[in-house]
């Protein structure tokens, strides 16, 4: 990996707009000049391909890896022979080394560098007060945050704003893999 990658963690509850975030995100530093990625976590199986689609039939015939590639696009299906709880860093690992920013949508336990997006909901515990890996807060009303806060605070519906924080504090998000052994 390039060591000039800069890695970012977006937390919240389900429903909060990390996605949707994420998305207005990625053009704002495309036009910037930046090569985006994209790492995200399901907590079901997500399937990307389809019945009747040669990769599905052969993934379902038993094939451990499927790789489809055009001119345009690769595709990696890898499936497992028992559930695995993958890391951030194992999914970091398996990106291309060409990119200057990986964003990555969930793994709200992870040791990475992380905005948290906060909407207030019943029964949401903010991770902020508690996750030293916090380093900024994205919500929709500063007023309504469950607790004061010296974190940057930066607006949710304003995409330009959060890559402008971001790019003016990128070195908190450079990233290096850990050693093989804290994985």
């Amino acid at each position: 990996m390039a060591g000039d990658m800069r890695v970012t963690g977006f937390a919240g509850l389900s429903g909060v707009g990390k996605t949707t975030l994420i998305e207005r995100l990625i053009p704002a530093l495309r036009a910037q000049g930046q090569r985006v990625s994209v790492v995200k976590h399901a907590h079901h199986g997500p399937d990307v391909d389809h019945p009747g689609k040669d990769s599905f039939r052969h993934r379902e015939a038993g094939a451990f890896e499927v790789v489809v590639a055009s001119s345009r696009r690769l595709v990696l299906m890898r499936e497992f022979e028992c559930e695995v709880a993958l890391t951030v860093h194992q999914m970091l690992a398996e990106l291309s080394p060409v990119a200057d920013w990986v964003l990555v949508d969930g793994f709200r336990d992870a040791d990475i560098p992380k905005l948290e997006l906060w909407r207030q909901q019943p029964g949401g515990l903010a991770l902020y007060p508690l996750d030293p890996f916090v380093v900024a807060v994205v919500t929709d009303d500063p007023a309504k945050l469950p607790e004061p806060t010296g974190l940057p605070v930066l607006d949710i519906n304003d995409p330009q704003a959060v890559v402008a924080w971001m790019q003016a504090h990128a070195h908190r998000f450079d990233y290096r893999f850990p050693e093989p052994d804290a994985v």
